[in-house]
């Protein structure tokens, strides 16, 4: 809240260069700010009396924005790549998927490993977790189990993050 917005009797007054002022009530701040060619800020409108700042609203504002665009601008974005296996894959295939996941770890993605089983193949789920297991030890050196492999529903999931 700013100016007039401000609803408390008499605030804690802090200057505009963060020395403190004392409790003033609040038309007295408020003229005080004006005088400055400043706004009036509340910082902390939970306190008892209320915390209000002397200070230019609009240069803080576009302060934070820059601040808050250049921590957007440094975060690295993790996908969740998905590799699908299937029951009885064959050992080619295993190794062209094997090396699309070590593509996605070296990028930074998390990679989503599935054995999808298909019909009767459901009563052989310890082949799926052989073959995840396997994914695993190929990949140890890359990255780590975020979540070991479990089945849900007709197929199942591990996931895997890249080492930092």
């Amino acid at each position: 809240m700013i100016n007039d917005e401000i609803r408390a009797r008499e605030v804690r007054l802090v200057g505009p260069e963060g020395e403190q002022i004392g409790i003033k009530p609040i038309r007295e701040a408020l003229q005080m700010a004006i005088d400055l060619n400043l706004d009036l800020v509340n910082v902390a409108p939970t306190a008892k009396p209320p915390v209000c700042r002397i200070m230019d609203y609009g240069k803080f504002r576009y302060e934070q924005q820059k601040k808050e665009k250049e921590a957007r601008k440094n975060q690295k974005i993790v996908d969740v790549k998905e590799v699908w296996f299937r029951a009885n894959i064959e050992e080619h295939d295993f190794q062209t998927k094997l090396r699309n996941v070590i593509k996605f770890l070296n990028d930074g993605n998390k990679v989503k490993c599935s054995v999808r089983f298909r019909g009767r193949e459901i009563t052989h789920a310890d082949i799926g977790q052989k073959i995840l297991e396997r994914v695993k030890t190929e990949v140890a050196e890359l990255s780590s189990v975020e979540r070991q492999p479990k089945l849900e529903g007709r197929s199942m999931i591990m996931i895997l993050a890249p080492k930092a």
